[in-house]
């Protein structure tokens, strides 16, 4: 069972339901704590199958390597199957698509559906094509943004500009993580944690544009619950600290900095969308999403994040 939750990165999915109910969140922006619809579940069914179907599948294409690089992991140590995991990783991806068909059949539109695809083909090809390739990144960071757009469109959005800034800029925070992990498992070089720190970065900063972009275009959003001077202030800091460990990393990258800043950049995610939440709905919700980062500190104590 603990070989099948680790192949799972158990502790990541908390970072996969915390992308679709922020998602959905933001464009719905309700303020008071109540049972999410239909709409809304399916939408987090379907990016946490994903997610699980993707780190699986990814798995199974790259057992060969891992039995030269990392041979105590499930599949290079036998502890599964490999043809097992691809039945699950199948399963998992098909089950995903059906989820997001189901949210879109919920809110009556074909968006979640065509979303849910998108996403599953960006997985494949990750898994498949991009895992070492140079564009892999990018992909990746497509992979997260599709995500966010999945919980968004089971809302009936995006609805306004500014809301197209979190996709955009989590998609590129996502890429710089990538970066910076590439190497984890063997010696890494200073020159691609250093520029992975840097990417992550811009995508902070991009993301941040969902609260100053509307102050810019003089469409201030009525009854926002935070100052905007406030929260910027609270972004910032969140930020900095978790680029800041993973430039520590890159300074001097053994694999053990290295996949520390990786393990700390991935759990950060969940608490990024809750302040994104915050941004929104006030602090009912965010602290809603901010409870997922206690499954994922449990999680961690069973199998390892990266």
């Amino acid at each position: 069972m603990r070989a099948w939750l680790r192949l799972l990165r158990v502790p990541n999915l908390a970072t996969a339901v915390a992308d679709a109910l922020a998602g959905y969140l933001i464009v719905a922006g309700p303020a008071d704590v109540e049972m999410p619809p239909a709409a809304c579940w399916f939408a987090i069914a379907a990016v946490v199958c994903a997610y699980a179907g993707g780190v699986v599948l990814n798995d199974v294409c790259d057992v060969a390597l891992d039995r030269r690089e990392r041979p105590e992991r499930p599949l290079p140590s036998g502890a599964i199957s490999v043809r097992a995991a691809a039945t699950v990783a199948t399963a998992l991806l098909a089950a995903g698509v059906a989820a997001a068909s189901a949210a879109a059949v919920a809110v009556r539109s074909p968006w979640p559906a065509l979303v849910g695809a998108t996403l599953t083909a960006a997985i494949w090809i990750y898994d498949r094509r991009a895992t070492r390739a140079a564009f892999g990144p990018v992909v990746m960071g497509g992979c997260r943004a599709l995500a966010w757009l999945l919980g968004m469109t089971a809302a009936g959005g995006p609805t306004a500009p500014h809301q197209w800034t979190i996709p955009a800029g989590m998609a590129v925070y996502v890429a710089g993580i990538t970066l910076v992990a590439r190497d984890e498992a063997g010696r890494s070089r200073a020159a691609p944690v250093l520029g992975g720190a840097a990417v992550m970065a811009g995508g902070l900063a991009l993301a941040a544009g969902f609260v100053w972009l509307p102050m810019r275009l003089d469409a201030a959003v009525a009854g926002r619950p935070v100052p905007v001077d406030t929260w910027l202030v609270l972004w910032g800091i969140i930020a900095a600290s978790i680029v800041l460990r993973a430039a520590a990393a890159g300074l001097a990258p053994t694999p053990a900095r290295v996949q520390a800043a990786v393990g700390n950049a991935i759990m950060s995610i969940i608490t990024l969308d809750a302040i994104l939440v915050l941004a929104a709905c006030g602090e009912r919700w965010a602290v809603v999403v901010l409870l997922l980062l206690g499954l994922f500190v449990l999680g961690r104590q069973i199998v390892p994040p990266t």
